[in-house]
Order: structure tokens, then sequence, then C-alpha cells
């Protein structure tokens, strides 16, 4: 064996432009079958089935996941499994997107014939133009490359480039389709970081009950600041005897008034409050909690009714640990 740097960069140079040119000719190569496809897909009243042996099953998995996570419900069938009982899960209300470099995979010709007799669509994807694969098909995708990054040209490399990539084309054309927006794609996404931005609630992560730190407007410094040490928010909301909000305490509040030489211990919560503090609804999203928060530079935001009545607070702890920021 010997290891020569310049050699190591120079083929891994040659593999980027050999897969390049390999998803470069899908571009010029895509047409109305691909256009069929779709309308197709978007019209079946089942699933897209998956299917692809070796490599191109690898691939196949990909794609199958990519389908159902923008809103395409998609599921992988193996195709030595498939003649071993697994075709039961193909209905005639199904596509079939058959995946296969050569066309002429031993294990998926087998099933090519029983999944024409169910009468389920079969859209193949090879680079057989004149292959089993072809043949059987109802739609053909070429996704045929010139040779493989391998040096022995044997390896697939560049056609399993341009297979994922051309999966890659109709997951986001269907999507587009479809109108599947961000909102849908959370909802597929929930243990995400967007499914986390757009699913999550303030009133998922805001403190309520017995946890929220609130006093009087008559409630003395000292019991005003007995709350706040109690529920550990470095705040406090002030109410009315309805619990209608009057105002909020913080510990932003405390320091510039020390500053001030205020006569802290003989004041009421009234006379230290922030009067008309920031306030959110419960149904709102928890990211725009911490927009709210950004944009005033505070910590902590209450929460209110349509008639203003405090129903909770949400602190930035409380943002981080739910990682919505």
């Amino acid at each position: 064996m010997i290891f020569d740097p310049t050699q190591v960069m120079r083929r891994a140079q040659q593999t980027f432009d050999i897969e390049a040119a390999a998803v470069a000719g899908l571009s010029r190569r895509t047409g109305d079958a691909f256009v069929e496809a779709v309308r197709r897909i978007l019209a079946c009243s089942g699933r897209v089935v998956v299917t692809g042996m070796g490599k191109s099953g690898h691939v196949g998995r990909k794609i199958c996941a990519t389908l159902a996570s923008t809103g395409t419900p998609a599921l992988f069938v193996h195709p030595a499994e498939a003649s071993h009982g697994d075709l039961g899960m193909i209905t005639a209300a199904d596509v079939v997107l058959a995946i296969s470099n050569s066309g002429e995979s031993a294990e998926l010709d087998a099933i090519l014939p029983v999944v024409k007799r169910l009468g389920a669509l079969l859209i193949g994807m090879t680079g057989g133009a004149t292959s089993s694969l072809a043949r059987y098909a109802d739609i053909v995708l070429d996704s045929g490359v010139e040779k493989e990054a391998c040096p022995l040209n044997l390896a697939p490399t560049a056609s399993t480039t341009a297979q994922m990539a051309l999966g890659d084309a109709l997951a986001v054309a269907l999507l587009e389709a479809r109108g599947f927006g961000a909102e849908d794609f959370a909802r597929s996404h929930p243990g995400g970081a967007l499914g986390r931005k757009l699913l999550t609630l303030v009133s998922d992560v805001m403190r309520s009950g017995e946890a929220l730190p609130r006093v009087g407007p008559q409630a003395s410094f000292i019991e005003l600041m007995r709350e706040m040490s109690a529920k550990g928010l470095g705040a406090s909301a002030v109410v009315d005897a309805s619990g209608r909000v009057l105002g909020i305490f913080t510990d932003g509040d405390l320091r510039r008034l020390i500053e001030k030489e205020v006569n802290l211990l003989a004041s009421q919560a009234s006379e230290v409050m922030h009067a008309a503090p920031r306030r959110i609804r419960a149904d709102a999203l928890a990211v725009d909690a911490a927009a709210l928060m950004e944009q005033h530079r505070i910590t902590s935001v209450l929460v209110t009714d349509a008639d203003d009545v405090l129903q909770g607070i949400v602190h930035i702890g409380d943002l981080m640990r739910a990682k919505v920021i």
C-alpha cells in the first residue's frame, strides 16, 4: 500500500466532478416522464411503495423517508422479503417506485410481474433503458450515468448519487404541489428544532398555579421579595383582587431602585412595580415569547387571557429547557 496525499486529493476531486456531472446530466434529461410521475403520485389514494436491492435499496430507504416526512405517505419493501410474503403490503391503490441502476436485479425482477398483476402503478428509476425494469414500468425515470466515480467503474457511486438526487427532486416537487408548508413539516418532525419552534405553545412552557409568583398591590416590599425568592424566577406579577395584571417587579427593577436610593422597606408593591408589562396569550407560540423577550431585553413575560387576567409567566430559562431557543 502506497499512501500519496496528492493522489488522494486528486481522486477526491475527480469523484466530486464525476458525481456533479451525473446530477447535471439528470437536469438535462428529466422531462415529461418526471412530470407524469409527480401527477400520478399526487392522484394516488394509497402510498408510495419504494423498493430496491443492494445500494439502490439503501437509496430507496432514504427516498422513502424523505417522501414520508414531506407529505407523501411512503414505505419501503425489500425485494427479497417481498417474494416471501411482504408483497401483501402492496395494493392496487399504491404507486410502486422500483430502483435499480441496471434494471436487471434478480430479486426485483422476480416481483415485477406480480406488482403489475396487482394493478399498482409501477415507476422504474433505472439507468437501463432496455432493461426488464424499464419494460415492466408504466413510467421510467432515467437515472443513468456515464461512469461511476469508482476508478474500477464498478462500485455504485455516481449512480447512487443520481438516484438520490432524482428522489429528492420527486419529494420536493410533490411537497410544493401539495402546498406542504413549514407547519406541516414541523408536525412530521415534532422532535426537531423546527418542530419545537412551530408546535410548542406558551401554555406548554409557562409557570402557572402555585408556581406562579404574584402579589396584590398593597403587599409590602418584604412580602414581594419573599414571593420572588419562593418562586425563583427573579420576578413577580402584581395583580388586583380579580387577578388582572397591574404590573411586574423584577430583579432589574430592584437594582435600579437601589441605585436611586429609594426607601424600599417603606414601599408597597404598587409603588415599586413596573406598570404595563409585556404580555402574551397562552395559545401563542413559545417562539413568539422568545422574540418578545429579545426585542425588549427582558427575561420574563406574563401570560394573560382576553380579560387581562393573569394565567402564567414564561421565563427565558423555561424556553431554553424546552429547546425553543
